[in-house]
C-alpha cells in the first residue's frame, strides 16, 4: 500500500465523523454520538487484540484514534444526562401541581438548557475533523526567495522570530543544515522542531511571506519588497514509510561553520540522495558521523512522506473554495510592512499593528485566528 493510500487509510474516521456531522439518516446529535460511542468500544477491543498489538503500526494509528475520540465520549456522555434532565424537569412542570416543585423545576430547566446549547457546541466543534499528522513534530525549512540579499536576511529574521515563538511553547528547535547569505541571514535554513502538537500549529506557517522595508543595503532610503519561503513539513516516523537502503546514495564530507576543532578536519557531515525522486538532504550540526546520518535519514524519510502527503492536501484543497492551512508553498500568505509597523495576514484579512512584537516571536493571536477561521470553514464545509 502506498503512503497516499496509507494515508487515506489513516484518516477513515475523519471521513465517518464528517458523515455523522452531516446527517443523514442520523436526524440528531444523540444518533450522530452513539455511532462514535459504537466505533469508540470498538477500537476499545481491538487495541486488546494481541494480534492488533503486535502490529506496530496498526496499534499506534488506532491508539491515536482512541484517544482523540475520548474528548467526544465524555462530552457526550454529559449531553445525554443533561437530555435526560432536561426530559425529567419537563415532566415535572407538566404534572406537579405543588408551586415550590414547579418552581425549583423551572430554574432547574434554565440551567440545563443553557448547559445544553454550550454542550452542543462544544461537541460539534469536537467533531470538526482533525488532521492525524497535527501531533507531530516538524522540519521547519526556510528560504530566502526574491529580494537578493535583503531575502537572505528576512529568512533570518523569520528564523529567530521562529525559534522565539517555539520556546515561549517549550518546543526544542534543532538546526541541521543552513546556507548563510553574503549581507547576513541565510540563503536556506532547514530545522527539526520537536514538542507536544507542533504540526498542527505551525502548518499555519507555511507559504511565501513578504517583506516591506529599507534594506541595509539601500542609500536612498526606498522601501524594497523582498520574499522568503516557508515550509513546515510532519515528521515521517518509522513505521510511516520503509526506505529501500539501496535506493540511496551517501557522501561524506567535511563540516563547516562552529563546532570547534573537529570542523574542516573529520568526514563528519553526511549528504543523502534518494535516488528515484532526486532528493537530497544534508546534515553536519552533530561531530558523529553516525548521529548526522540518523538525523539526515529522518528528514529524508519525512521529505518522501509528504510528497505523499501533499497529494492527500491537494485532494482535499480542490474541494474546498478556500483553504487556510493548505500547506501551499507558492501562496503568498503574510506581508509584513516595516514603515506602517504592519503584519496582514492575506489568508484571513487580518492587519495588526504589533510588527515588532510578531518578529519577536508573538504570533499566538495570528495563529489562533487562523485556527478559528479553518474551524468554521470546516464546520460550514460539513453542514452543507
Amino acid at each position: 500500500m502506498g503512503v497516499a493510500e496509507d494515508f487515506l487509510q489513516c484518516t477513515t474516521n475523519r471521513v465517518c465523523y464528517e458523515a455523522l456531522i452531516r446527517g443523514g439518516k442520523m436526524s440528531n446529535l444523540l444518533e450522530k454520538l452513539e455511532g462514535i460511542k459504537i466505533r469508540f468500544e470498538e477500537i476499545g477491543q481491538q487495541i486488546t487484540d494481541p494480534e492488533v498489538i503486535s502490529d506496530m503500526k496498526r496499534y499506534i494509528k488506532l491508539n491515536k484514534e482512541y484517544k482523540n475520540l475520548e474528548p467526544i465520549i465524555e462530552a457526550g456522555n454529559e449531553y445525554k444526562l443533561v437530555v435526560e434532565n432536561i426530559q425529567s424537569s419537563k415532566e415535572i412542570l407538566n404534572t406537579e401541581k405543588d408551586e415550590e416543585m414547579r418552581d425549583m423545576a423551572k430554574m432547574e430547566l434554565e440551567e440545563l438548557e443553557n448547559r445544553h446549547a454550550q454542550l452542543e457546541e462544544k461537541i460539534q466543534m469536537l467533531l470538526i475533523p482533525k488532521d492525524p499528522e497535527d501531533d507531530k513534530n516538524v522540519v521547519l525549512e526556510i528560504r530566502g526567495g526574491t529580494g537578493g540579499d535583503e531575502a537572505s536576511i528576512f529568512a533570518g529574521d523569520l528564523y529567530r522570530m521562529y525559534v522565539k515563538y517555539c520556546e515561549t511553547k517549550g518546543w526544542k528547535v534543532e538546526t541541521t543544515s543552513f546556507t548563510e547569505g553574503t549581507a547576513g541571514g541565510y540563503k536556506e535554513v532547514i530545522a527539526a522542531v520537536t514538542g507536544n502538537g507542533v504540526y498542527g500549529i505551525l502548518k499555519y506557517e507555511s507559504g511565501v511571506h513578504r517583506v516591506q522595508r529599507v534594506p541595509q543595503t539601500e542609500t536612498q532610503g526606498r522601501v524594497h519588497t523582498s520574499a522568503a519561503t516557508v515550509a513546515v513539513l510532519p515528521e515521517a516516523e518509522e513505521f510511516d514509510l520503509e526506505i529501500n537502503q539501496n535506493d540511496i546514495r551517501k557522501d561524506t564530507y567535511c563540516s563547516s561553520g562552529p563546532g570547534g576543532q573537529s570542523v574542516n578536519t573529520t568526514y563528519s557531515a553526511i549528504r543523502l540522495t534518494h535516488i528515484p525522486s532526486g532528493i537530497v538532504v544534508t546534515c553536519q550540526d552533530e561531530k558523529s558521523q553516525l548521529k548526522n546520518f540518523d538525523k539526515a535519514m529522518g528528514e529524508l524519510r519525512t521529505r518522501l512522506y509528504n510528497l505523499e502527503y501533499q497529494k492527500v492536501m491537494d485532494e482535499i484543497a480542490s474541494k474546498r473554495k478556500t483553504m487556510v492551512a493548505s500547506g501551499d508553498r507558492s501562496a503568498k500568505i503574510r506581508t509584513y510592512n516595516f514603515p506602517q509597523g504592519r503584519v496582514t495576514d492575506h489568508r484571513i484579512n487580518l492587519t495588526m499593528y504589533n510588527l515588532q512584537s510578531v518578529m519577536n516571536g508573538e504570533i499566538d493571536e495570528i495563529i489562533e485566528k487562523l485556527q478559528t477561521a479553518e474551524n468554521a470553514e470546516k464546520l460550514k464545509e460539513s453542514e452543507l
